[in-house]
Parts: structure tokens; C-alpha cells; sequence
């Protein structure tokens, strides 16, 4: 069964949609630290912890979507996130909120089970555009989230957002039953071959190594980033609520309508040439937020250029590694995915450490020193490849 056009966009909803469960917290970290009388910084656990579940989750989860019906375990799996949405809106104890966050992030992984489900259907010369497409909606639900949740905040306050979730994931349910095609495993061994398979794809494909290490640190850049944007913009000189903090999503929204273009000039053979050019634009997003403490222009040039380098990074890898074995996709992306993803949840945990210490300025010369690790690593790789 091949996509059709309206597949592949219900495909980028689904993926934006519970992707978002992973960021509806960021802006709400002011109004959850002053109810639970913690600090902010405190508060912002919530945010690596939920991150760092959806990096576990992955690396259990994900590998079974080359032994299992996809359909049914994204079905499943869907609905195990409805209820952590659930209990996040009525728990009332500090401690166990961030446990449910970490499983909420654990039960969030559909849209990497989404995106070999597109690649497996798509030809070889649409998968690039689809895989582009896909991905848009992904980025796209990490960034209206924040918009989405900043509102809801101010309106129904930060539980209020959470019930919201909880009832958009039941229709999510319903409807994947109703659209998403079938699609038969091809993997025939038994689970712990499986699993050992992971380490193997690991040391046998320089490829994957080279995308998931510069991805890592992309995400790694772009955690550090949102987790600490709210802290700068909550406090002095600006005081904005969660609102107007989650409008700021809107911005780097934009940037996401380039995924399928990165996609198709990815897939027609120059991913790695444009891997550089993200690599750059991230380096100097931090440039710009460095002089850019106390200027809204400043913070929205950094942002749209932090998520377009996102992008254009994480597309053209994506695009990468679905090309090496297609029997072997769902496990590709758990390694690709689980270390970008452990990548943001470190990102998160180093911006909260550098914002702790050394305020925004340490901040931004982290997230530079990070773009210039990447570059390292696409250096040393070219070598090996």
C-alpha cells in the first residue's frame, strides 16, 4: 500500500500532536513552581525528566515496530500517554508529578513509530519529501505546544492544559484506528536478537554514529535553549506570563515549513552538505542570543535561526539514516532517536546548571560550544564515510 497525500499529512498531525505532550510544560514552569512552592528551577526537572523518559521509551518500545503489527502498537501506546496526560492533571504531590512526567515522555514515542511507518510506504524517490513532511508536523506540535500551553495557562490555568491534551489524545485514538494503514513486520527472530541488533547497527554503520551524534547535540542546543528562554523571559526586565512566553513558539513555527523542502533536496543526494549549513546557523543563533538579553528582536532573529539549523539537521539525518537498511528502520531510528532525545533531556539539565550559575551569557556560550562540538564530529566523521 502506497501514501496518499492526505495519509501523509494525518500522519504529520498525529506526530505533532503528541509530540506536544513533551512541551506543554515549559511555559506553565512559572505557574507549577509557585503551586507546588519549589523554584523554578526546580520546576524545570519537569521538563528534562519528561525528555528522558521519551528517550527510554524509545529504546524499549521503538525496536518492537520491526517485530510487531505498527498499527496496533501505536494504538496502544497512544492510549497509555492519554492516561499519563490524565494523571498529570490531578496529581498534587511535587515528587510524583516529575515520575509522571518521565512516564508521560515514556508513553509519548507515536511519532517515532509514525515516521518508519511513512518511510516503509513511501517510495524511494518520495521518501525524502515524505519523511520532510512528517517531520514539519513533528516540529511544528514542539513549537505551537508552547503557544498552545502559554495561553491555556492564563485561561484554565496549568492543569487546564493537561485535561486539553487528555481529551485531543482520545479523538487521536479514534481517528488512527480509522486512517492509518496496516503494515507488517519483517523482523523474524526473537526479542533479545532483537535488542542486541541495536549495538550491532551501532558499531557496523558509520552513518547512523556521524547523524545521531550531530543530532544529539542539535537537540542538546535547542533544549538548553527553550527550557532557559522561559526563566529569561519570565523575569526581569521583561515579566511576561506564560501567554506571551508561548506565543514565542510561533516564531520557530515559521522556520518548520522548510522540513519538506530540506527533505527533498536531502533525499536527492546532498543531506550531508546541507548538515553543515544547520551546524553554522545553530553556532550563530547563540551568537545572537548572546547580545540579545534584553531584546525581543534579538530573541526572535536567534529563534528563527536555531530552528531552521534544527531542521535542516535533523531532516537530512533522518533522511540518512532510513536509507541504509529498510528492513531495519524502526531500530535505526531508536538509536538515531533515543540519543537526540537524551541529547535535549542533557541540553535542558545543562542550560538549567549554566542559567543557575552564570545567568544567560553562560547560557548562549554553552549552546556555542556545543555547535562547535557538532562541527568537530562532522569533521572527524567525513574521514570514516
Amino acid at each position: 500500500m502506497s501514501l496518499s497525500k492526505s495519509n501523509v499529512l494525518f500522519m504529520a498531525a498525529v506526530t505533532g500532536l503528541i509530540v506536544a505532550n513533551l512541551y506543554y510544560c515549559q511555559p506553565l514552569i512559572p505557574m507549577i513552581a509557585e503551586e507546588f512552592g519549589v523554584s523554578e528551577a526546580s520546576a524545570g526537572t519537569l521538563t528534562y525528566l519528561t525528555q528522558a523518559g521519551y528517550a527510554v521509551g524509545m529504546f524499549l518500545m521503538i525496536p518492537l515496530g520491526d517485530m510487531l503489527e505498527r498499527k496496533k502498537q501505536i494504538i496502544i501506546t497512544t492510549i497509555f500517554a492519554t492516561i499519563s496526560l490524565s494523571l498529570m492533571a490531578v496529581v498534587h504531590n511535587f515528587f510524583v508529578l516529575q515520575i509522571i512526567s518521565f512516564i508521560l515522555g515514556a508513553t509519548s514515542i507515536v511519532p517515532q513509530l509514525v515516521l518508519p511507518l511513512a518511510a516503509s510506504l513511501s517510495s524511494d524517490e518520495q521518501r525524502g519529501k515524505v519523511i520532510g513532511t512528517v517531520v514539519s508536523g513533528l516540529l511544528i506540535g514542539i513549537l505551537f505546544s508552547r503557544t498552545l500551553s502559554g495561553f491555556v495557562g492564563v485561561w484554565l490555568g496549568w492543569r487546564g492544559m493537561f485535561w486539553i491534551a487528555t481529551a485531543i489524545s482520545v479523538i487521536l485514538v479514534i481517528m488512527i484506528q480509522l486512517r492509518l494503514p496496516y503494515n507488517k513486520p519483517n523482523f523474524n527472530g526473537k526479542v533479545i536478537d532483537l535488542y542486541k541488533s541495536l549495538f550491532i547497527l551501532i558499531k557496523e554503520q558509520p552513518v547512523l554514529r556521524e547523524s545521531t551524534g550531530i543530532t544529539a547535540l542539535a537537540f542538546a542546543q535547542f533544549g538548553a535553549f527553550w527550557t532557559t528562554m522561559v526563566l529569561l523571559l519570565h523575569n526581569e526586565p521583561f515579566g511576561y506570563d506564560s501567554a506571551l512566553i508561548g506565543s514565542f513558539g510561533l516564531i520557530g513555527a515559521c522556520g518548520a515549513f522548510a522540513a519538506p523542502l530540506v527533505g527533498k533536496v536531502g533525499g536527492s543526494g546532498g543531506a550531508r552538505k546541507l548538515i553543515l549549513y544547520g551546524i553554522v546557523l545553530t553556532f550563530l543563533s547563540f551568537a545572537v542570543f548572546y547580545f540579545s538579553s534584553v531584546s525581543v528582536v534579538g530573541l526572535i532573529i536567534g529563534i528563527v535561526l536555531i530552528d531552521l539549523g534544527l531542521q535542516i539537521i535533523h531532516v537530512s539525518n533522518q533522511t540518512r539514516i532510513y536509507s541504509l537498511l529498510p528492513e531495519a528502520r524502526n531500530r535505526l531510528n531508536t538509536v538515531y532517536m533515543s540519543f537526540s532525545f537524551l541529547g535535549t533531556a542533557f541540553g535542558s539539565a545543562f542550560g538549567l546548571y549554566l542559567w543557575k550559575f552564570f545567568g544567560w551569557s553562560g547560557v548562549c556560550i554553552g549552546g556555542m560550544c556545543l555547535a562547535l562540538l557538532s562541527f568537530i564530529v562532522y569533521l572527524t566523521a567525513k574521514k570514516n564515510i
